[in-house]
C-alpha cells in the first residue's frame, strides 16, 4: 500500500503541494509516514502543529534560522517538519514560497511536501486569483475535494470562497453540489488547474467511506477526465482509513 499511494500520488520526488478542500494535511501526513526516504513537510500559508504519530522532528524559526538548522536535523531525522512562529496559539506560519525550493536542496530530502492553499475546514474550495501559494520549482499538485459535498448545499459552511465556485462550476448557493460541479472544479484553470504551470497534477477526491459516495466520486472522475488531457487518473481516497486508495479512475 505505501509505495503504491506515493507513485499513484506522484510524491516519491521533487516538491509535492497539496491544495484545495477537504483532506489536504491529512493526505500530507499520510505520504510523509508512508514513504521510505528523508521527507520534508512544512506550508506556505498557516498550518497546525503535525500529529505525533508521523513521527517527525520539528524546527520552529525564521529564515535564517531554518536554513541552517534544517539540513542539520535531516542527517538525523527522517522527517521534519520547519515553519516559521505564529502568534497565534496553536499555529505555525507558513513560509515564503520561494524559500521552500532552497531548504529542500540543502536539507537533501526526497520529497518536500507543502500545504500550499487554506479551506477553513471546509469540503470544497475555489481560489481567488493571488491562490493557491505554490513554491518555485513544484513538481507535483494534489489538488482535493471531499466527495461529502456531493448532493449537499452549496454554502459557506461547507465550501470556501462559494462566490468563486459559483464562477468556476455553474453551482448555485443554497442548490445540491452535483458530481458535474466537482469535474469543472477539478479541471478549470481557475479553479484546481489555477498556477499549476507545468506540475504533475493528480487530484484526489477524498473522505469517500462508502459504496454510494464512491459511485459519485467515479462519476466525477469520469466526467472530469472527459473535460481535460492536462492530468491522467482522479484517485479516490479516504486517507483516515487503513487502506487509503479507494480507487483509481484513469482516462480511456
Amino acid at each position: 500500500m505505501s509505495d503504491s499511494l506515493i507513485d499513484i500520488l506522484a510524491a516519491r520526488s521533487g516538491i509535492v503541494c497539496a491544495v484545495g478542500a477537504g483532506g489536504k494535511k491529512t493526505t500530507l501526513h499520510r505520504i510523509a509516514r508512508a514513504h521510505p526516504g528523508r521527507v520534508g513537510l512544512t506550508a506556505t500559508v498557516p498550518m497546525t502543529p503535525v500529529p505525533d504519530d508521523v513521527g517527525a522532528e520539528t524546527v520552529i524559526g525564521p529564515a535564517e534560522t531554518l536554513a541552517a538548522l534544517v539540513p542539520q536535523r535531516a542527517e538525523k531525522h527522517r522527517v521534519v517538519v520547519f515553519a516559521e512562529p505564529s502568534v497565534k496559539a496553536g499555529r505555525l506560519a507558513g513560509l515564503e514560497p520561494a524559500a521552500i525550493a532552497p531548504l529542500h536542496r540543502g536539507a537533501q530530502f526526497d520529497v518536500t511536501l507543502v500545504k500550499a492553499d487554506g479551506a477553513r475546514m471546509r469540503f470544497m474550495k475555489a481560489p481567488q486569483p493571488d491562490e493557491p501559494a505554490l513554491p518555485p520549482g513544484v513538481t507535483t499538485v494534489l489538488p482535493v475535494v471531499s466527495a461529502r459535498i456531493v448532493g449537499r448545499p452549496l454554502t459557506d459552511k461547507l465550501a470556501h470562497r462559494v462566490e468563486r465556485i459559483e464562477e468556476v462550476t455553474g453551482a448555485r448557493q443554497g442548490e445540491p453540489v452535483t458530481p458535474t460541479h466537482i469535474a469543472r472544479l477539478l479541471t478549470s484553470d481557475r479553479g484546481a488547474l489555477h498556477r499549476v504551470g507545468d506540475a504533475t497534477v493528480v487530484p484526489i477526491i477524498n473522505m469517500v467511506d462508502d459504496a454510494a459516495t464512491a459511485e459519485l466520486a467515479r462519476q466525477a472522475a469520469r466526467e472530469a477526465l472527459s473535460l481535460t488531457d492536462r492530468f491522467d487518473r482522479v484517485v479516490l481516497a479516504s486517507m483516515t482509513a487503513d487502506e487509503p486508495v479507494i480507487d483509481v479512475v484513469y482516462s480511456a
